[in-house]
């Protein structure tokens, strides 16, 4: 019985940790190719950009608890990726690269909070074509025999093999080395999603291995040794020196003497050296000609190619004469020469016959040649004389043999003696006389000549004289001149003085062409020539009077509103083409302004209203006449005046009806007036004429004759009219006479006429010419005040026009008969 509690409570506590236990969180396994799980067999490409989401660690609970995600790498080793520890989405950090890396090693885990789960993955890196091909064991050098056939280098494009195409020969005395450049390209492929080839280039060098194909050559011809009279048997005299052609793999040479030796001398068969073998005193000849020949030895030991070389030996006494000069004369220490400048580089001078001798033997014949004088000229050939040589001057410096800068040369010609105590020398004068050339193209002294000429300058005027140079004599130095460009048809030239003129029909006008360009030559009797470029600038002269554009203007001003008169003056530059307007004359003299530049004209600042206006003007005028004067700033000034009529109106009456406005415009214009209003009664005499036309056949239908009652009106006559023209006298230098037309108030009645009954419409009757007399009327202005007096009748049905409407049609009609009737009554 006691233990029965004991294995209750035991069991108890069994089933409680049960109940307690929590199971560990796992990956899922999705195996190859997929994007999510526990990374198993995961690959990817090394071009993956940096950023990528890669994977995604998936995995799960068996309590259903949320789960985590973590990577972690060896220390020694990069972190390539990043993990989100609670998505499981995994991101590229570091870029990959096969090359160096082919395999990464991680640990993925999982947590539930309690438990962790970790395992070891590895991913694959696979190849992407981002590495170019590369060339192994550079630099490349290849030895390749001068005498193989070949002109080109061929390369297997799939071996790499490097090849020599027959067809031609190498030289390795012209070209010891090639360069040959060998570009590699792989197969191409795919990198970042992109077809890309990569190519690398590599230098191979080829050096051309010589061969025997040349003879031996001999170094430091022509040979001379000389025997003193202290010289002892066995003594050096001197030694030829001879060299292998073939410098690459040269063979060893052999010397030996020939003939002339006569016993007396020798030759070292592997150094070249010849020595005497007898006293000075033995020797039974001055001079001695040797024959030394070379012998080239294979390398097989057998001869191969020989040459020879001729030896001069003197036997030479004591030193007791120094170098002397000598013509073809004999001794001379005098040598003249006449020459051409610039002679080509390199010459020699022929015309010189000159020879230096030491007649002493040996070393005390031994003696240095140079020129004393300007250096860099020439050059003396030889530098170093063992007993006599031939004098040789050859051309050093051709452009500094130049007639222009020294008609004569002089220079020394020294010779002194090497080795010996006495130090002999002796000199020799060399006069050289420059003969001049056609060397020198004629030069400008200047590149450019700028010339200013008024335009009002007559025919055969001086512009500019240009001058050339050319520095050579005789007729190489005469310069002639010409000009041409398509600036230079106004202008001639003096072809030798250089004297630019203008032509003698040319008539310059600066406001058609302000400036004439053009160029000069100068040539010399063979044609080198060279050119200057000629600016000829055509000086404004005030040779225009401004202009109006009508000598007589007319203009309508609305009160407080300028009008504007404008002058242009055909000058080319200011101040010529510059105007300044003022009023020269007006009446009355104080109601306008004028704005000297812009040729604004306004009323006066202390008229504002058309009362005051009336009030400073006699009779009321609302049109003026003015004398205006344009003027320009050109040294002399020159003017013109103009007759401006000028109606004034305000703001009022430009609202008036559209009849009014157009009478208004067409007031400075009665035939327009007039032909719009006949045009108006012509189409009201059609419809009428039509209207009577239909009314008479219906009634002629009908056989009905109706009576016609007509109603016949007496036209009334027209109130006596004055007209009262002021004439306007001015001085006789201004323009024509002028006038200012003054006029009166209209009568109230004119063109009221009303229509009571409505007869047929007939054409108006032209009004009667008016008299030349005394007047008795005024004409009314298109600015008149008009008052429309009211007639004691009842009202009419519809009235004909306006007052204003039937003022602006009579003075219309009064300026075209004026206008017909006299032209002096207007300007």
């Amino acid at each position: 019985m006691g233990r029965g509690p004991r294995a209750i409570l035991a069991l108890g506590l069994l089933f409680l940790r049960l109940a307690q236990a929590n199971f560990a969180p796992h990956f899922f396994d999705n195996g190859v190719g997929s994007t999510n799980g526990n990374m198993a067999l995961f690959s990817l490409p090394e071009d993956t950009p940096v950023g990528s989401h890669v994977y995604t660690l998936n995995g799960t609970d068996p309590e259903g608890n949320p789960v985590s995600y973590h990577i972690s790498f060896d220390p020694s080793a990069r972190s390539v990726f990043s993990v989100d520890p609670n998505f499981g989405t995994i991101t590229l950090v570091e870029e990959l690269d096969r090359e160096r890396e082919d395999e990464i090693e991680a640990t993925i885990s999982i947590s539930d909070g309690l438990n962790l789960v970790a395992e070891k993955v590895t991913i694959l890196v696979t190849d992407a074509n981002d590495e170019a091909p590369r060339f192994i064991q550079e630099p490349y050098v290849v030895q390749v025999p001068e005498n193989p056939h070949s002109t080109k280098f061929a390369m297997d494009r799939h071996s790499g093999v490097l090849r020599l195409q027959p067809g031609a020969t190498l030289d390795y005395e012209k070209a010891r080395t090639h360069f040959v450049t060998v570009v590699a390209k792989d197969g191409g492929g795919r990198l970042r999603g992109a077809d890309v080839v990569f190519s690398a280039t590599a230098t191979v060098t080829v050096n051309v291995e010589d061969v025997q194909d040349m003879a031996p050559v001999f170094v430091g011809t022509p040979y001379y040794g000389y025997v003193y009279e202290d010289t002892l048997p066995g003594s050096e005299v001197l030694t030829v020196v001879a060299m292998d052609g073939d410098q690459g793999k040269p063979n060893r040479i052999l010397y030996s003497l020939m003939n002339g030796s006569d016993g007396a001398f020798e030759i070292n068969e592997t150094s070249g050296a010849i020595y005497v073998m007898q006293s000075p005193a033995q020797l039974r000849r001055d001079v001695y000609e040797l024959h030394v020949q070379v012998t080239e030895v294979s390398s097989a030991g057998t001869p191969a190619a020989q040459a020879m070389v001729p030896v001069t030996i003197r036997i030479v006494d004591l030193n007791n004469h120094p170098p002397t000069f000598y013509g073809e004369s004999g001794p001379q220490n005098r040598f003249e020469l006449s020459m051409y400048e610039h002679p080509p580089q390199g010459e020699i001078l022929r015309g010189l016959k000159i020879t230096v001798n030491d007649s002493d033997q040996g070393a005390n014949a031994k003696f240095n040649l140079r020129l004393v004088g300007p250096g860099g000229i020439f050059r003396v050939v030889p530098q170093t004389v063992l007993n006599e040589a031939q004098v040789t001057i050859i051309v050093e410096n051709s452009a500094a043999i130049d007639f222009e800068k020294f008609k004569v040369l002089t220079f020394k010609l020294l010779a002194i003696e090497v080795n010996t105590p006495e130090k002999f020398s002796s000199t020799a004068d060399v006069v050289i006389q420059l003969l001049d050339t056609n060397d020198n193209v004629p030069k400008f002294t200047s590149h450019y000549y700028v010339a200013r000429i008024p335009e009002n300058a007559p025919g055969g005027s001086n512009v500019v004289a240009v001058t050339a140079v050319d520095p050579d004599t005789g007729p190489w130095g005469e310069v002639k001149y010409s000009i041409y460009g398509s600036g230079a048809d106004y202008f001639l030239i003096h072809s030798s003085s250089g004297m630019i003129y203008t032509q003698p029909w040319a008539s310059l006008d600066a406001e058609a062409t302000t400036r004439y360009n053009f160029y000069v030559k100068a040539e010399d009797m063979e044609g080198k020539y060279s050119l200057a470029e000629v600016f000829v600038t055509l000086l404004d002269v005030n040779d225009h009077y401004p202009q109006f554009g009508k000598r007589v203007q007319e203009k309508t001003m609305v009160l407080g509103t300028p009008v504007k008169i404008e002058a242009t003056d055909q000058d080319a530059e200011e101040p010529n083409n510059l105007v300044d307007y003022s009023i020269t004359h007006a009446e009355p003299a104080n109601v306008f302004d004028i704005d000297a530049h812009t040729g604004e004209i306004r009323l006066k600042n202390s008229i504002r209203s058309l009362d005051a206006l009336h009030n400073i003007t006699p009779n009321g005028d609302r049109t003026w006449s003015l004398e205006v004067q344009a003027k320009d700033r050109g040294s002399p000034s020159f003017s013109t005046t103009a007759l401006l009529r000028i109606d004034i109106v305000d703001t009022e009456m430009q609202s008036r009806s559209p009849m009014a406005a157009f009478l208004m415009q067409t007031k400075d214009n009665p035939m327009k007036a007039v032909g719009v209003l006949a045009g108006i009664m012509a189409i009201i005499v059609a419809i009428t004429v039509l209207i009577s036309t239909a009314s008479f056949w219906r009634n002629k239908k009908s056989n009905k004759v109706l009576p016609v009652r007509r109603v016949l009106r007496k036209r009334p006559s027209p109130a006596p009219r004055t007209v009262r023209i002021k004439w306007l006298k001015f001085g006789r230098t201004k323009a024509a006479d002028k006038f200012v037309l003054r006029e009166d108030r209209p009568n109230e009645n004119c063109n009221n006429n009303s229509l009571g009954s409505t007869p047929p419409p007939t054409a108006p009757a032209p009004p009667p010419p008016p008299s030349m007399g005394p007047a008795h009327w005024t004409v009314p202005t298109v600015s008149g005040s008009l008052a429309p007096r009211q007639p004691p009748r009842s009202p009419k049905p519809k009235a004909v026009g306006s007052p204003v409407q039937s003022a602006l049609v009579s003075e219309l009609r009064q300026k075209f008969e004026k206008k017909n009737v006299h032209n002096k009554a207007y300007f």
